[in-house]
């Protein structure tokens, strides 16, 4: 998203990515800003907004003065950060303001947050009162109103953290102020008594205390609450709890010091300080290498415990060693008397019996089971000590808070801004640049970088290994070898443990553990390349949900729960150590394409009906896995049953290659002609020879339909309507009735456009096909702009667009969006037109659809002829024109553009020129029997013409068919006609006009043409 940042905590501030000042000009436009903000990512309807902005005291035209306000807001953004005015969509019914970077959101992220040094960062944030420049607006009341709740929350909070730290005299100094702005606030009052008493000032804390009692009194009738009342109660005994407590500078620990910085753990570190202080074991496990040891060390050294942290490393242990007990009192300096009876866990309890300390136990999964013996002893008979354990698995005993280690987020694409914010990224850099001093992210390195944290799985120790091999092969280099990951990724450092010195070592650490059945399912779950559901790892590994989740408590397979159904998954890196490891790889890949197959062909019936949503999602996030399985014995079988979901989901190319395979002849029956459709949507020529003897075997007739379908974009109306088949089946009828409604558009029937649109409709309705609904709705839509219902036929195809976004449909979204383009163009909204036109095309750009980019650069090039600018226009048209007149069959689209153009030529001063391009489209119109864009193509001529008494028959002549078919013209179109009939009849007169006029309407439109 483009970067620009906006702050509302204080004056209505936006400034940059780079820190510039936007300058938002005007009271209004600031106004406008302000309520998007305040709403910021949703829609706000315009007769809200401009309720806010103008309130009793609205302008004349209230929706162009709010548009202007809109606009000038757009050009303030982009005129600072190119590409910024997208941030202001216009989203029926109104606006909706992107925006990630605000500093009140950063708040609440911070305000999260124990931790002091968060805390402050929170509060710096503010410059002043919420929203301090339109604050009196009700529209940000209740938003500055919460703020300024989370302000006084978070200053609370940040006291009690100081005073855990043993700040007491100056979070008592710095309260007083606060005090006296909110004397009611009995939670900001016990902090400040807990402060003034702890920095001997005992009076003065009961003075306060009396102060809130009074006031409590006077003003609201009520007494102290009863936690402060016995605050109130603590102080006056001397309660030696409420006494300062030691400072961190005094606390003894066994920690290694720190010899480079902890990237990317902010976060984890606050919430684990904040979870140590409320639990006595907390369990950091994760896959070797996430950095469990380094978090948890880190985590340890900002405790403030009396008697210090203790740090026990038991990596040295063999397997199963009983001996955790004698090395927690070797770290503890415990030795052993002579003559003692005492077993080493009872020395332990005795030594911590009194104490007050940490326990940091690392590397706890090989020792698991003495470990958990040890750990319960201690939480059940020493009450001072607190247990920090770092394992691949839980210790699993009762009260223990397990806190999974993540690695590192990875970007998400290679943009470099993008990238440097990654934490892998700022990670691998950081160790890179220690090897390599000249080493830097920049423009150049930016996609290798994210290439490579994608590759290594945000892994920590994997991206310090691989950073160790940029100073010989540089950072491209180290990508290219990824695949021989288990040689490259080793290092020669020498404090580093044997067993983290390779990543196939990491790996095997863990391997090693795991008895032959474990080993045997894990390796299995490798063939699956994106993870998979339950259900398919139980089928395809031969396994049961037990052993997945030992495989899930040793951290080797991740339980990703985020999606609509949980998946195992494997880190890259433990999936190539396992499928080397794979025995039976033939009989699992086997397995794993009869699973996705008898998968593929049971979404295919679900995706016409009403759960297509659903069959949907699921092939989604099975797509690596269906393409694993075509590659492994799924073949013709799977690529047929899969056309359906490639063509929804727009993937035109794989859909071709796949089914280019071989197959049985039952299976090439119905592979021909899916073939041959994707073929001629690809923009292919097929000889129509080749289409009817593809379509003749198929044994359902969807095939045959798919393809008819596909060969009306290639202006093949005749033969689509031959090769339509009789329907089988309910929704292949409804497919092919939305074709019907199609040809019907083209040639002008409103009658059979009315009746093929309306009972699809009605059919998928039934079905609870959405996609079906969205094509039929499309033609209802386009029979209510024929006869100039245009505000029905926007309201369809906004239904049309919300349902295409819901099933992310993106072409569909594509044809919707130039749908509403030129439905704003026909209605005079021509800024509104090039909007949606815009955002038409950039989707038909990312998703390759030749179709949708010609529907939505008409558009562009309608609004901006009709907007008067002519270049830009022509541009446009000539672009389609030419690549119109290319095809074997006229385009369906050239008779407009051509008149389009026409006008835009005329405009430019060329009529001679004008006139040539509606001829030409008339005769296009014609050969195709088009009579509505034949009637456009007349008006045309009739703006061109020289001869005035010409051109009033051709406007009597078009008045005449536009009645005789029921094809009304638009605002727009009758700005024309209007344009040209004030000409034609200042130079006729108005009874020479009429009586032309008259003569014209008693011609066809061919006779009219022949007056030329």
């Amino acid at each position: 998203m483009t970067a620009v940042q906006f702050g509302v905590l204080g004056p209505l501030a936006v400034t940059t990515d780079a820190g510039e000042p936007v300058v938002v000009p005007g009271t209004k436009v600031r106004a406008l800003l302000a309520d998007l903000l305040a709403n910021r990512n949703q829609v706000v309807s315009a007769d809200r907004l401009i309720e806010d902005l103008w309130g009793d005291d609205s302008p004349a035209n209230p929706a162009g003065a709010l548009q202007v306000r809109v606009s000038q807001l757009r050009k303030a953004l982009n005129d600072a950060e190119p590409g910024a005015r997208e941030l202001v969509e216009s989203r029926p019914p109104g606006y909706l303001l992107r925006a990630d970077a605000v500093d009140a959101d950063r708040f609440v992220d911070l305000s999260r947050s124990t931790d002091a040094e968060r805390l402050t960062e929170a509060l710096a944030l503010w410059r002043g009162e919420a929203y301090a420049d339109v604050a009196d607006a009700d529209f940000v009341s209740a938003e500055a109103a919460r703020l300024a709740e989370q302000r006084l929350v978070v200053q609370e909070r940040l006291a009690q953290a100081r005073l855990a730290r043993g700040e007491h005299d100056l979070v008592a100094a710095d309260l007083t102020e606060l005090v006296a702005r909110h004397p009611l606030r009995e939670g900001l009052r016990a902090v400040q008594l807990r402060a003034l008493y702890a920095a001997g000032r005992q009076s003065e804390a009961l003075d306060s205390y009396a102060d809130l009692r009074e006031r409590l009194a006077e003003e609201l009738g009520l007494d102290p609450g009863p936690e402060l009342v016995a605050l109130h109660r603590r102080i006056l005994e001397q309660d030696a709890g409420l006494s300062a407590p030691p400072k961190a500078a005094i606390i003894r620990n066994s920690l290694p010091a720190q010899l480079d910085e902890l990237i990317g753990r902010a976060e984890a570190l606050a919430e684990l300080r904040a979870l140590l202080s409320r639990q006595r074991l907390v369990t950091l496990v994760g896959p070797g290498g996430v950095g469990k040891t380094r978090l948890a060390t880190e985590t340890a050294r900002a405790q403030s415990f009396p008697d210090g942290v203790q740090l026990v490393e038991l990596a040295p242990l063999p397997a199963g060693d009983a001996r955790v007990a004698e090395e927690v009192l070797g770290a503890l300096g415990g030795y052993e008397a002579a003559g003692t009876s005492l077993s080493p866990a009872d020395r332990v309890v005795t030594a911590l019996r009194h104490r007050q300390l940490l326990l940091v136990l690392d590397n706890c999964e090989h020792v698991v089971e003495p470990v958990a013996e040890l750990v319960a002893r201690l939480l059940r008979d020493v009450p001072g000590v607190s247990v920090l354990a770092t394992s691949r698995e839980p210790l699993g005993l009762t009260g223990e808070q397990l806190w999974e280690v993540p690695p590192l987020p990875v970007p998400d694409d290679s943009d470099l801004d993008t990238v440097r914010r990654s934490a892998a990224a700022r990670l691998f850099v950081a160790r890179a640049a220690a090897q390599q001093r000249g080493f830097r992210l920049d423009g150049q390195s930016a996609a290798a970088v994210a290439q490579l944290c994608r590759r290594l799985d945000g892994l920590p120790l994997a991206l310090e290994l691989a950073a160790t091999r940029v100073r010989a092969l540089g950072v491209r280099g180290v990508v290219d070898r990824l695949d021989d990951r288990f040689r490259l990724l080793t290092t020669a450092q020498r404090d580093v443990p044997p067993r983290q010195r390779t990543l196939t070592a990491v790996i095997a650490w863990s391997w090693d553990l795991l008895d032959e059945t474990d080993r045997m399912v894990l390796a299995r779950l490798a063939v699956f390349p994106d993870g998979c559901t339950p259900h398919a790892a139980e089928h395809v590994c031969r396994t049961d949900l037990d052993t997945l989740a030992r495989l899930v408590d040793r951290s080797l397979v991740v339980l990703d729960d985020s999606g609509a159904a949980p998946r195992y998954r494997l880190l890259e890196s433990v999936a190539a150590f396992c499928l080397e490891r794979l025995s039976d790889a033939d009989e699992v890949r086997a397995r794993h394409a009869a699973y996705y197959t008898e998968l593929a062909e049971r979404a295919d019936a679900g995706l016409r009906g009403a759960e297509q949503r659903r069959w949907l999602a699921q092939l989604d996030a099975e797509t690596a896995n269906l393409r694993a399985a075509l590659d492994h014995g799924g073949g013709l079988r799977l690529a047929v049953a899969l056309s359906w979901y490639w063509f929804l989901r727009g993937r035109l190319t794989e859909a071709r290659r796949a089914l280019s395979m071989c197959g049985d002849p039952a299976q090439e029956s119905r592979a021909a002609a899916w073939r041959v459709g994707f073929a001629l949507l690809r923009g292919d020529a097929v000889a129509p020879a080749q289409v009817r003897a593809a379509v003749a075997g198929d044994p359902d007739g969807r095939g045959a339909w798919f393809t008819a379908n596909a060969v009306t974009d290639h202006s093949e109306l005749a033969l689509a309507a031959e090769l339509l088949p009789t329907p089988a089946d309910a929704w292949t009828e409804a497919a092919v009735l939305t074709t019907q409604a199609k040809i019907a558009h083209v040639l002008g029937d409103q009658a059979a456009l009315e009746r093929a649109a309306t009972r699809s409709a009605a059919l998928f309705a039934d079905l609870g096909d959405r996609w079906g609904q969205l094509q039929a709705t499309e033609w209802v839509g386009a029979l209510a702009e024929m006869r100039g219902e245009h505000d029905r036929a926007a309201d369809l195809h906004r239904d049309g667009l919300r349902w295409a976004e819901e099933l992310g449909l993106w072409q569909q979204v594509g044809t919707e969006l130039s749908w509403l383009a030129w439905l704003a163009v026909q209605t005079r909204d021509y800024p509104q037109a090039r909007e949606l036109a815009e955002r038409a095309y950039r989707l038909a750009q990312e998703q390759d659809s030749p179709g949708a980019l010609v529907f939505a650069e008409m558009s562009l090039g309608l609004a901006a002829r009709r907007d008067g600018k002519l270049d830009l226009a022509v541009t446009h048209l000539t672009r389609l024109a030419e690549r119109g007149r290319a095809e074997a069959q006229p385009a369906l689209y050239l008779p407009p553009v051509l008149v389009e153009l026409g006008y835009a030529v005329e405009q430019g001063g060329d009529p001679d020129a004008a006139l040539a391009l509606h001829v030409e489209a008339f005769e296009v119109a014609e050969a195709m029997a088009a009579p509505r864009d034949a009637i456009y193509a007349l008006e045309g001529m009739a703006s061109a013409v020289r001869a005035p008494e010409v051109a009033a028959r051709l406007l009597g002549a078009a008045a005449a068919a536009r009645l005789a078919t029921r094809a009304p013209s638009s605002p727009a179109e009758r700005d024309e006609t209007d344009r040209v009939t004030e000409r034609v009849r200042l130079a006729l007169g108005r009874e020479r006009f009429d009586a032309l006029v008259a003569e014209g309407a008693k011609l066809s439109p061919g006779e009219a043409r022949a007056q030329l």
